[in-house]
């Protein structure tokens, strides 16, 4: 089972440089997101997940993505104004990436590698496709976009209390 690199790099909206290592020992769910899909109302759900189960070991981590038709056009600034005023979003939002093509975000490229979609397909094929990483970096899972955090909500019980 792949495991994922906590030396690998983010960075957040608000510009500042981080290591996954500040999240060893969580179980993490990161998330490609947008603002203007039709899957932003997610937005909600994973805001949810965060609020209930945060005290026991989950972080969100979004990463907004402009590459799915071009639905997430705005600056840092844009995007944060969006997920705070409209969904109420206070887990961690990072700086917009890519998660396809040669300019890959190194975490995206670990997580496609150690969770392959269907058939062995890499490419993420959407906004909202959510990996689930285990307490130990283990990289568990990739959910469809069509998965709605609520949809998951048993299985990272499961798992945190595991």
């Amino acid at each position: 089972m792949a495991t994922l690199d906590y030396e690998t790099k983010v960075t957040t909206l608000g510009g500042e440089e981080r290591d996954l290592s500040e999240h060893r020992g969580k179980v993490m769910l990161v998330v490609n997101t947008a603002s203007k899909c039709g899957f932003t109302p997610q937005y909600d759900g994973l805001e949810a997940l965060w609020k209930k189960h945060r005290d026991e070991g989950l972080v969100v981590l979004g990463f907004p993505c402009n590459q799915f038709g071009h639905q997430e056009p705005g600056s840092a600034e844009d995007i944060e104004q969006f997920c705070r005023l409209n969904h109420g979003v206070t887990f961690p939002l990072h700086a917009k990436i890519d998660v396809n093509g040669k300019h890959t975000h190194p975490l995206f490229e670990q997580l496609k590698a150690g969770a392959p979609g269907i058939l062995g397909s890499k490419g993420i094929k959407w906004n909202f496709t959510k990996f689930l990483v285990g307490r130990d970096g283990a990289i568990l899972k990739r959910y469809a976009p069509k998965d709605t955090p609520e949809s998951i909500d048993g299985e990272l019980s499961e798992l945190l209390r595991g």
